[in-house]
């Protein structure tokens, strides 16, 4: 009879300081210690032994052929449900199950490409004097003002969806990161709408103009650096 091996128990074979290496996929548990390819538990650099690896096998480039390499070594013991989804989204999310895990990940590129956008013409502006580089900078900033909050919205749902809306600092760190975003993105479009000529002369209130478009660049960076470590772990 397969041994039943719970959460906290394959957390523990994380192939790291001697443990053995441990993956679940489908409900069954595979020891893959012996492989190169997870060599200190960790595989590609992305996924991590100790873990449920269910949905990241899914989307892996290989066949699913690859875990009959590797003996079984029991059964994941199944976990007491902690909420249940509304009927009628757990319904949808069976028969379109793309929409559990990639409405973020899909939307957040927009916003990331257009807020960058935004101080990369604006200095091709000041560098060359050609005025389609700045006109071209702001209609970029209008685009993320309407792909920002559709991002956030998709991100609330993401993590409502498949972190129970629990504490993670690169989650937290992105929400506050993005709430600070939005607001800038719209002071800039007002202030270039309302001042057309904000850039011509760079006195006071153009110096302040270009230091917070250039802020755009930084709140942006962060927020795709918390991103990148929910999907590429540093540690």
């Amino acid at each position: 009879m397969a041994k039943e091996i719970d959460l906290d128990e394959l957390r523990k074979c994380n192939g790291k300081e001697g443990r053995p290496a441990y993956i679940a996929h489908m409900g069954k548990i595979y020891d893959v210690t012996q492989s190169k390819l997870w060599k200190s538990g960790r595989h590609m650099n992305r996924h991590n032994a100790g873990n449920d690896l269910t949905h990241d096998i899914k989307a892996a480039p290989h066949t699913l052929e690859v875990l009959e390499r590797y003996p079984e070594v029991g059964t994941l013991k199944e976990e007491p449900v902690e909420r249940k989804l509304p009927p009628a989204l757990e319904w949808i999310l069976t028969r379109v199950p793309m929409l559990r895990r990639h409405p973020h990940p899909m939307t957040v590129h927009f916003p990331i490409s257009f807020t960058l956008a935004v101080p990369a013409f604006v200095l091709l502006y000041l560098a060359t004097g050609i005025r389609s580089f700045e006109v071209t900078a702001l209609h970029c900033l209008g685009a993320a003002i309407f792909f920002t909050p559709i991002t956030m919205a998709t991100g609330f749902y993401t993590w409502w969806l498949n972190y129970f809306a629990k504490w993670i600092h690169a989650v937290v760190m992105k929400q506050i990161l993005s709430f600070l975003l939005l607001p800038l993105e719209i002071l800039l479009f007002v202030w270039r709408i309302q001042n057309p000529e904000i850039l011509s002369n760079l006195d006071l209130g153009g110096v302040i103009y270009l230091l917070l478009v250039i802020c755009l660049f930084a709140l942006t960076t962060a927020i795709g650096w918390f991103g990148a470590k929910l999907t590429f772990p540093t540690e």
